[in-house]
């Protein structure tokens, strides 16, 4: 796949990381009303979290798609996938400590059946953080497949320049010089 068309992918992948999490952001606010939970205010915050680098995950990948595209700008994209994928890892961490662990899943699964009123909200928010995991393994994907692309790009553009010396030195041998001299070249 050409490289322009590798990070565009990984722009559609994080457009659908961002509405799975949109997804889940908005069912946890369905909360039942009039009752509290301290596990659904948490889940809430680290989901908060998760969107706010997501937002910067996202832009690093525009600029990184930008930088991609005409004019070529091969250490831009470089640097701004960098950052994507250092924000991606942020995400996966958090994501899996945070919401998919096994403790907060069956904290999830203990408040709807102790309090009967949140019965529905956990059931939407466990499949909620599910299906999150398929656009999380896909962006990786597409992350590993910009990297791959970039590198062989770089690959390509080898080029090396070596200076030893500052100006010129132009040695002629001795019986041209004179050659030279005699038609008027100096």
């Amino acid at each position: 796949m050409a490289l322009e068309a590798t990070f565009r992918h990984l722009s559609v992948c994080l457009h659908h990381l961002h509405d799975a999490l949109n997804a889940l952001q908005v069912t946890m606010g369905d909360k039942p009303p009039d009752d509290e939970s301290a596990l659904a205010d948490g889940l809430e915050t680290v989901v908060l979290d998760l969107m706010g680098t997501l937002h910067e995950m996202r832009k690093a990948g525009l600029n990184a798609r930008k930088a991609a595209g005409h004019p070529l700008d091969l250490d831009k994209a470089r640097r701004s996938l960098t950052t994507c994928q250092e924000r991606f890892h942020r995400i996966e961490q958090q994501f899996t400590s945070d919401l998919l662990a096994y403790e907060k899943l069956r904290e999830l699964a203990r408040l709807g059946k102790e309090r009967r009123a949140w019965l529905h909200w956990s059931t939407a928010v466990k499949q909620g953080i599910e299906q999150c995991q398929p656009p999380l393994e896909l962006t990786s994907a597409a992350l590993a497949a910009c990297w791959q692309e970039l590198a062989e790009r770089l690959g390509t553009t080898n080029i090396s320049v070596q200076s030893t010396n500052v100006g010129q030195q132009i040695r002629v041998p001795r019986s041209r010089a004179e050659d030279l001299e005699a038609e008027g070249v100096t």
